[in-house]
């Protein structure tokens, strides 16, 4: 597990699946940190990227920038990418922000 004061992150290798846990705050101050774990994972294109926002509290412009970028990189390299366990009020600004459709599986 590695974490900051504000933000922190766990990886879970499953067979074909590597599941992020998200939790407490993903904003411009934690950004270096998010970045620099999300850049190896963006790699790994024989399994499935999954992050898990079950207890992230917060997010902001810059964090929702991230999500994008991991997506659209993840998208180049033909590997799947998606977003799960999503917390309501995280939720609405996915949808106020269009990229719902794009991180969410449909079910």
């Amino acid at each position: 597990m590695k974490q900051t004061d504000k933000l922190f992150l766990r990886t879970e290798n499953q067979e074909g699946k590597c599941i992020v846990y998200v939790g407490g705050e993903l904003d411009l101050e934690s950004a270096v940190h998010m970045r620099a774990v999300m850049t190896p994972l963006i790699e790994l294109t024989d399994r499935e990227l999954t992050l898990n926002l079950r207890e992230l509290r917060y997010v902001d412009s810059t964090g929702i920038g991230i999500l994008v970028s991991v997506l659209k990189a993840r998208h180049a390299k033909q590997a799947p990418f998606s977003v799960e366990a999503v917390p309501p009020h995280i939720r609405k600004l996915f949808d106020m922000t269009g990229i719902t459709p794009f991180l969410l599986k449909q079910a």
